[in-house]
């Protein structure tokens, strides 16, 4: 599964929500009629609607009604989400899209965090630093979360001066860190 969003406060009072997208399409992922599958967040609100103390279910789908662009922020309505009790409820909940529905990028510079997942990590003369754990998204640039072989981890900008080879076929990354980065 691939995460496109992250649904945040509601808007309004029929149910809009804003989402925090975590995907370069947002108006391919999020076009009307689009099916996105949900991973509720931590800690599920209780349903005011449906009494004191009722825990809300977050449904495996949302179906996006509408999207557009606010201010700079996503404001998409889901079908069915039509108050914003209801629309509260979701704030946390992970949006998701299967993996197989991704075609892979055009250029062969960008890669979708799940190609990068699992793969090792080795630097230019193959000595193994550990494995990919997950991307984080930072403002300055994406940021390799390596899993160290002896535990903990460590942090490498995805940079072409740090990373200079992603072989998805080989199932690694060579990466040339500078003088204590992977000490950090």
């Amino acid at each position: 599964m691939l995460i496109v969003g992250r649904i945040g406060k509601p808007h309004g009072i029929r149910g809009e929500v804003t989402v925090e997208v975590r995907t370069d399409e947002p108006e391919d992922r999020f076009a009307p009629g689009v099916v996105l599958r949900t991973e509720p967040g931590a800690k599920p609100p209780a349903n005011p609607a449906a009494g004191p103390g009722v825990v809300f279910q977050v449904p495996p789908e949302l179906t996006v009604e509408s999207a557009r662009f606010h201010q700079g922020r996503l404001l998409v309505a889901f079908e069915g989400v039509l108050e914003r009790d209801v629309a509260e409820a979701l704030r946390g909940t992970m949006l998701l899209v299967d993996t197989a529905d991704v075609s892979p990028p055009e250029d062969p510079e960008e890669f979708h965090d799940h190609q990068l997942v699992g793969l090792a990590v080795v630097t230019p003369d193959g000595e193994r630093l550990g494995e990919v754990a997950r991307i984080d998204h930072a403002p300055a640039s994406d940021l390799l979360v390596l899993r160290r072989p002896e535990g903990g981890t460590a942090l490498i900008p995805f940079v072409k001066a740090i990373v200079p080879e992603v072989d998805l076929a080989g199932g690694r990354v060579v990466v040339d860190p500078p003088g204590g980065l992977l000490d950090l």
